[in-house]
């Protein structure tokens, strides 16, 4: 394989890991929260994105990038543990028939005006990914004087997931609502855990595969979770029963 062959390849597959993040942060909050002010905090974290590239260009690997990564990370924890809390009492009570009644306001934000819950978090994660897009654009296109091919990988590999993304989006929406809640919960606990540890300085063995073994364990713990609270709710009925 030829030298453009091998940055084109390299960079591709890289920033597909980080543009899948990304479109799984924004996919999830659009579907739990509502469209119109999460995209709009994504193409206003693209917007950001495109000015710091085109006034910094190569001088992209100064940037200390492990605050901003505390920073998101902390912000995903905090809205995810919420989301993580309430899906697992739903999904206890409910089973997979969602909520019963009237939605209340704040689970899907409001019909009118800016849902800043949907806009920060989508920002931030747009902001964050394309930030480490644009790092592996710049390290590996420079250094193999393939500047432009770098470019070409890097976004190729934005447009590619992001329509999948967008493919998905349908099937997404039939999920139940209380499993939904539960499913983005346990993603942005895993990908805020995993960018905040990382951003403090530890170092994940296995890179962003890790954030597999998170989501694993999450799953893991939910489901316990949900025996639990299935227990406890039995056990009191029948001590009310009785």
């Amino acid at each position: 394989m030829t030298g453009v062959g091998v940055v084109l390849l390299t960079t591709f597959l890289a920033s597909t890991v980080e543009a899948i993040e990304m479109v799984t942060i924004v996919d999830g909050v659009g579907a739990t929260r509502g469209w119109r002010s999460t995209l709009i905090g994504a193409a206003a974290g693209f917007a950001i994105l495109a000015v710091i590239v085109a006034v910094m260009g190569a001088a992209l690997t100064a940037i200390p990038i492990e605050p901003l990564r505390v920073v998101v990370g902390a912000l995903l924890l905090l809205f995810g543990l919420q989301w993580f809390r309430k899906g697992i009492a739903r999904v206890a009570a409910n089973g997979l028939a969602g909520y019963h009644g009237r939605e209340p306001e704040d689970e899907r934000g409001p019909r009118t005006g800016v849902d800043w819950t949907a806009f920060v978090l989508s920002f931030k994660g747009v902001l964050l990914e394309g930030l480490e897009v644009a790092l592996i654009v710049v390290s590996f296109g420079a250094s193999a004087g393939q500047l432009g091919t770098a470019i070409f990988a890097g976004a190729a590999a934005v447009v590619v997931i992001g329509a999948i993304g967008l493919a998905i989006n349908p099937l997404v929406s039939r999920i139940p609502r209380s499993l939904l809640q539960l499913v983005v919960g346990t993603m942005l606990t895993s990908f805020g855990t995993f960018w905040a540890l990382e951003g403090l300085g530890v170092t994940w063995p296995q890179s962003d595969l890790d954030i597999v073994a998170l989501l694993t364990f999450n799953v893991v713990a939910a489901l316990a979770f949900i025996g639990l609270e299935r227990r406890t709710t039995s056990a009191a009925l029948r001590v009310v029963t009785s």
